[in-house]
């Protein structure tokens, strides 16, 4: 299989995926995607329900990757990557959980960035030389990617997160590792540190001196395996219809849903929620995309004001609104709705949510009518108690506190703070350190 730039029509510059991971963005600034999209038979959807999850996650895998990584080595991969529960909890008669966070930064990003550090290890020793990783971060996948890459031989990680916009308990498991591992916090919005990113990537002479990739979900190796816990999430379902209502702000969780489905998995409809910043959900009310600065809320993983992935989206559906309209809704909830929301589940069902599985319930409540024969699912995508103060402002209580997180909140930082300049961060990315 190759890979084509979103910017590519006529599929005139197609890559390897080593290749589409290694650089990151397309030259010509696009987000890499599957030239086509392998479509799972009927005997292959069957299998599914059968299969443990790193055995489900080889199948939706290994059509992309087959010509670059053995079915051998990929199954290796999935066992170390796709080694945690993925628990589908029930709420009610037609509306469940799916609860992404018992890997070991308690985010849904987790399974991304594991996969993405063995890929780019592999990498790393076939090529020869170092890779240098640049992320921005709003929230989790800066952590994520920090453990998933920590120690790694040949990698060098530069992890961008806005100053002041991230929680207490995020910031601690960004700026705690050290080694191969350099936090830089940037005195503007995660708008700010995805340009940032994108300028790096963009850097024709940058790229001439090092080895430069992202690990946002821009990368191919951060998104493919996203799909798998939909199709994990329908294999649990399988008799039954699923509707899946995904909390959003850079949009890669929902891309990968959409793809995962576009390969045939049955689901019945998405739904985009996203907090006040909902330039996606204005789209697919309006039909018209207007980015705009980033505001900060309580579910600061999706303070998101120009989502890179929506590219991906008129990909998919051919830069085509109605088309789009017809598989996924989207919906926008405030800072009050959300607290309402953690309130109401916990209230209704005794389910401690964190602020953005909350925004997912919502999506889910608005269009469970909608679907009335649909197992409704929203994602859960971060540990509660990766956001205590929250949880305490709408429950009156602090989460009980895992032991993993725990360690990170007694760790010392070291972040080197730096101005909203892509100068500044360019010359740190060059430093050896």
């Amino acid at each position: 299989m190759k890979f084509i730039s979103t910017r590519d029509p006529h599929h005139e510059r197609p890559v390897s995926f080593f290749d589409a991971v290694l650089q990151g963005l397309a030259p010509d600034g696009g987000l890499y995607m599957p030239d086509t999209l392998p479509v799972l038979t009927e005997e292959k959807l069957k299998l599914l329900p059968g299969l443990n999850l790193s055995q489900l996650a080889f199948e939706m895998l290994y059509p992309f990757l087959e010509n670059e990584i053995s079915a051998s080595e990929l199954i290796t991969i999935c066992e170390e990557v796709f080694n945690f529960p993925l628990p589908l909890v029930r709420l009610d008669e037609n509306l469940l959980s799916l609860e992404l966070f018992h890997g070991p930064t308690l985010a849904f990003k987790d399974f991304g960035a594991r996969f993405m550090a063995r890929v780019l290890s592999r990498l790393a020793g076939q090529r020869g030389g170092e890779i240098r990783v640049v992320v921005a971060t709003s929230g989790d996948t800066g952590s994520a990617v920090a453990a998933g890459f920590y120690k790694v031989p040949g990698i060098k990680v530069f992890i961008l997160y806005p100053k002041g916009r991230v929680s207490p308990g995020q910031q601690k498991q960004l700026t705690t590792w050290g080694e191969n591992i350099t936090a830089l916090e940037i005195e503007g919005s995660f708008d700010d540190c995805q340009r940032h990113v994108k300028s790096l990537l963009a850097d024709a002479s940058l790229q001439q001196q090092v080895q430069l990739t992202s690990a946002n979900s821009i990368n191919l190796a951060r998104l493919l395996p996203q799909m798998v816990y939909y199709a994990a999430a329908w294999a649990q379902l399988s008799q039954h219809q699923i509707a899946f209502s995904v909390p959003s702000g850079n949009f890669g969780n929902l891309t990968a849903g959409l793809m995962a489905a576009a390969m045939g998995i049955p689901v019945k409809h998405f739904v985009a929620a996203t907090n006040v910043n909902d330039v996606v959900p204005q789209y697919l009310h309006e039909g018209i995309y207007q980015p705009r600065p980033s505001a900060t809320t309580l579910s600061n993983a999706m303070d998101v004001g120009n989502p890179s992935n929506f590219e991906r989206m008129l990909h998919l559906f051919g830069h085509q609104h109605q088309r789009m309209q017809q598989r996924l809704s989207g919906a926008g909830f405030t800072d009050v709705q959300t607290l309402q929301a953690m309130q109401q589940l916990y209230g209704r069902y005794g389910y401690v949510a964190d602020p953005h599985g909350a925004v997912g319930y919502l999506g889910a409540a608005q269009y469970l009518n909608q679907y009335p024969d649909a197992q409704f699912v929203f994602l859960e995508t971060a540990h509660p108690a990766k956001f205590p103060e929250t949880v305490n402002r709408a429950l009156g209580f602090n989460p009980e506190m895992p032991e993993r997180l725990q360690a990170f909140l007694e760790k010392k930082e070291q972040q080197k703070v730096l101005p909203n300049e892509i100068r500044k961060v360019r010359e740190v990315v060059l430093m050896l350190h």
